[in-house]
C-alpha cells in the first residue's frame, strides 16, 4: 500500500526573525539543520520513490540533508506550484510589526483565513487551487501505483494539501499549524483512501 509523507521545511533564517517570508528564498537556520536531520532519521526505515519539493532554498536543503541523513538518493522532482504562499506586499515584514500598524485582527485575518489574500499576495484558497491540481496530475499517479512519496514544502503549501486530502472546512482550516521538520505520514489502500495520518 502507498504511503505519503509531508515534511514543513526547517526553521528558516525569516522564521527565526518572525518575518513574512512567502517567496523570498531564504535558507535554513541551524535549529532548521538539526530539524532536517531529525526528520531524516524518523525516515531511515522508509523507502521512497520520488521526492518532490518546491524549488526554495529552505525547502531542497531540508530535502537535501534528509537523504544525506537517511543515506538515500530519491530521484526528485522542484515545482514552484509547491511554493510557499505569497505574501505580496507583508514579504520582508516582520509579523509583530504588521499587527501594531494594521492591528491584530487584520494581522491574524491575512495570516490564518482561508479566501481573505494579503495585499497583492496569495490567500490559503489561491496556495490551494495550485497545489492541489499539481497533486492530483504530478503525485497522484505514483500514488496510484503503489509508490512511496515524500514531499518536502512549506507551511501553507501543505496546508492547503492536507486541507484537500482530509477534507478540512473553511472554518476549520485556520487551526491546522504544521511544525518546521517534523514529517506526517499517510498510509493509503489501493484506492488512496487514508488509512492511517500522524506524526512520526
Amino acid at each position: 500500500m502507498p504511503k505519503l509523507v509531508c515534511v514543513r521545511h526547517g526553521q528558516s533564517i525569516w522564521n527565526l526573525k518572525n518575518l513574512f517570508t512567502g517567496w523570498v528564498d531564504v535558507d535554513l537556520t541551524d535549529q532548521g539543520i538539526l530539524e532536517a536531520k531529525k526528520a531524516g532519521s524518523l525516515l531511515k526505515e522508509y523507502k521512497f520513490d520520488h521526492l518532490f519539493t518546491s524549488v526554495l532554498t529552505r525547502a531542497i536543503n531540508t530535502a537535501n540533508i534528509i537523504q544525506s541523513e537517511m543515506g538515500v538518493q530519491i530521484e526528485t522532482t522542484r515545482d514552484q506550484s509547491l511554493n510557499e504562499r505569497h505574501y505580496g506586499d507583508l514579504q520582508g515584514q516582520n509579523k509583530a510589526e504588521v499587527g501594531e500598524k494594521f492591528g491584530k485582527e487584520q494581522l491574524h485575518i491575512w495570516r490564518r483565513s482561508f479566501d481573505t489574500p494579503p495585499p497583492n499576495g496569495e490567500s490559503l484558497k489561491m496556495t490551494r487551487d495550485r497545489v492541489v491540481p499539481y497533486y492530483n496530475n504530478n503525485i497522484k499517479p505514483f500514488l496510484e501505483n503503489g509508490k512511496n512519496i515524500l514531499i518536502v514544502a512549506h507551511g501553507n503549501s501543505l496546508r492547503g494539501l492536507i486541507m484537500y486530502l482530509e477534507g478540512i472546512s473553511e472554518n476549520d482550516i485556520p487551526n491546522l499549524n504544521i511544525p518546521t521538520g517534523s514529517p506526517y505520514l499517510y498510509e493509503m489502500d489501493e484506492k488512496l483512501n487514508i488509512t492511517l495520518n500522524k506524526y512520526l
